[in-house]
C-alpha cells in the first residue's frame, strides 16, 4: 500500500472511530457504501457468527442464503484472519438471532 492510500485508510479508520451512536453509524454506512455493500458486510458478519456458533456449512447456507464461496472466506477469515470478526463478535456477544425478537442491547 503507498502512502496515500495508507493515509486513506487511517482516515477512514478514524472516521469509523468517531461515530458515537448506532444512527451515526448507520448514516455513515448507508453514505459510503452501496444498500446492496452495506447488506454485504452485515451478511458476512451474520455468517461469522454462526460460523463461531458451531453451525456447519449446509445449515448457514440454508439460514442466510450465503453461497459456499462467501461461508468459505469467512471461515478462512475466522482461521486465518487477524481476528477482526472474533474481536467484534466477543464484544458483541448478544447479537441477534434470525427471528429474535429482543433488541440488540
Amino acid at each position: 500500500m503507498n502512502k496515500v492510500e495508507s493515509r486513506w485508510l487511517q482516515n477512514f479508520v478514524d472516521a469509523i472511530l468517531s461515530l458515537e451512536t448506532e444512527e451515526e453509524c448507520i448514516k455513515f454506512f448507508e453514505d459510503i457504501c452501496t444498500i446492496k455493500e452495506f447488506q454485504d458486510l452485515a451478511h458476512r458478519l451474520e455468517v461469522a457468527r454462526l460460523l463461531t456458533d458451531g453451525r456447519v456449512f449446509n445449515e448457514i447456507s440454508k439460514l442466510t442464503g450465503a453461497s459456499s464461496a462467501t461461508i468459505t472466506r469467512v471461515n478462512k477469515c475466522l482461521m486465518y484472519g487477524g481476528g477482526g470478526y472474533k474481536t467484534v463478535l466477543d464484544k458483541n456477544n448478544n447479537f441477534k438471532e434470525n427471528g429474535d425478537t429482543e433488541e440488540h442491547q
